[in-house]
């Protein structure tokens, strides 16, 4: 049995728990927050880091690298085209959303949700870096209607959980949806892979955390 770590309002561990619900994997859930110090946590995910999962055969943390083995070991439905170069443009699209867009984005979080503070050195310097970045992944992206064309994949199960992230952040901070005012139509695809029945029910359970935190 698998048993994914980390808390239901969490991107990173949603897009892990789509991955396991559109595969039909068994797993259970342990809720771990970030920056634990328990020992059963650093020995599972050293840097403290959700989400992490554990398994018969051990722990494993990087939502990237558990996508890639339950893809691997659960290869039914796949989510990576059957070609190398498929399966690459794939990877190639998640690693634009999430170390190029919501990485960068992260910054701002601070503020656009949790009533924080980003100086404004820094919201500039953000904005100039996903200005760019936005740019370049539009020329990635097809959504045709899914990022990698018309196929649900890897790709979607990363840019279904934070698209609506970096746009919702730099809505509150900038007065401005960057993805949208670069001619990105994020809200129809977010919509479209939101009828999923696994994305409701990761929908349904990250509704309820956050009414639960209040």
């Amino acid at each position: 049995m698998i048993t994914l770590c980390g808390f239901a309002v969490s991107n990173y561990y949603n897009k892990v728990k789509l991955v396991l619900l559109e595969k039909g994997v068994a797993f259970s859930e342990e809720r771990v927050m970030t920056n634990s110090s328990d020992e059963a946590v650093l020995g599972s995910s050293p840097l403290a880091k959700v989400p992490f999962i554990r398994t018969d055969m051990g722990s494993l943390c990087e939502s990237q690298v558990i996508a890639d083995w339950l893809e691997a070991e659960f290869p039914q439905p796949a989510l990576l085209p059957a070609d190398a170069w498929g399966r690459a443009k794939v990877r190639e699209l998640v690693t634009f959303v999430e170390l190029h867009l919501e990485l960068v984005a992260r910054e701002l979080y601070s503020q656009a949700f949790f009533g924080g503070q980003v100086d404004a050195a820094t919201q500039d310097r953000v904005k100039a870096k996903l200005l760019k970045n936005i740019a370049a992944f539009k020329r990635l992206a097809k959504f045709g209607p899914y990022l990698a064309g018309d196929s649900f994949s890897l790709a979607d199960c990363a840019g279904w959980v934070s698209l609506p992230l970096v746009a919702q952040s730099t809505k509150a901070i900038y007065g401005d949806d960057l993805l949208a005012a670069a001619g990105i139509d994020w809200k129809p695809y977010v919509a479209l892979v939101g009828q999923r029945p696994a994305a409701l029910q990761v929908a349904a359970d990250r509704k309820a955390a956050l009414a639960a935190r209040g």
